[in-house]
């Protein structure tokens, strides 16, 4: 009877040891278009500055969000020879930069018309854009300062250490966007996160508050107690992320951007997520 319970318990250990090494080859997975995604494991977080926070917004109140489901996030920016390589078209509004820039002139129909293509390519209907949420906390990589390496301490153009380091801005970009990964990666293995170009998500959103008449970002799914939020209503569509043209303020891992989804710039791109 010895025998056979550690006869058991051993089987038992070899099969944790193999899903441990499972999950663990999981950690990072690649694509045939040469994407790496990140995967992200579920958790909370505080999303959203403290009233502290130099240059913040007021649509930005602090709240907790729980994330309950893993997903993988683009460790960067899909780039123009991934978008060329899918759509079979140069997207305008390159400014010189090569094809590991990322691409940019992508309205937020754009990114879905891609990311059927990739889905189609892959055999899988997994690909989408990441939630406001989900790259919030992906940008955050379980930090709660403005960046994810540290504090702001600049709000324009004048030189920030702690985002010079892992972001491209205004203040350090020449105002032209740059090659992808060329910064320091966040905690989690993501690049460019807080500066290059901004981002397209998939929630939408409405510009003016219906209550108070403020402009600015405006959700019914940002509040406190959230789970796994994702906004439905309104005309505008989420970005995230500071652009090559930014300034350091609007760089922070908790700025919120709305535009129409059709709307095209030399600073607006996007990361493809895939759910677990």
């Amino acid at each position: 009877m010895l025998l056979r319970w550690v006869w058991v318990w051993a089987l038992g250990a070899a099969v944790l040891a193999f899903a441990g090494e499972a999950l663990a080859a999981e950690a990072v997975i690649s694509n045939r278009l040469g994407m790496r995604l990140v995967y992200i494991a579920p958790g909370n977080f505080e999303m959203g500055s403290p009233p502290t926070e130099k240059g913040r917004n007021p649509d930005e109140e602090r709240h907790t969000v729980t994330l309950t489901r893993g997903f993988y996030l683009a460790q960067t920016e899909v780039t123009r020879a991934q978008w060329q390589q899918l759509m079979d078209s140069s997207p305008a509004g390159n400014n010189g930069c090569g094809p590991d820039c990322p691409v940019t002139q992508v309205a937020w129909e754009d990114c879905l018309v891609f990311i059927g293509r990739l889905n189609a390519l892959e055999k899988t209907d997994r690909y989408r854009l990441p939630t406001e949420a989900e790259w919030e906390f992906a940008c955050r990589a379980g930090a709660q300062t403005a960046f994810s390496a540290g504090a702001i301490s600049a709000l324009h153009c004048q030189n920030d250490p702690v985002l010079d380091a892992i972001g491209w801005y205004c203040g350090n970009s020449g105002f032209l966007p740059q090659r992808v990964a060329q910064k320091a990666p966040n905690a989690w293995g993501l690049y460019d996160m807080h500066g290059n170009v901004q981002e397209w998500c998939q929630d939408r959103a409405a510009w003016r508050s219906p209550i108070s008449g403020r402009t600015g970002v405006f959700t019914d799914t940002y509040r406190n107690g959230a789970v796994d939020p994702l906004s439905l209503a309104g005309d505008r569509r989420v970005l995230r992320g500071g652009a090559w043209n930014s300034s350091v303020q609007d760089c922070r891992a908790a700025k919120r951007i709305v535009f129409q989804p059709s709307v095209r710039r030399t600073y607006i791109g996007f990361r493809v997520a895939r759910s677990r």
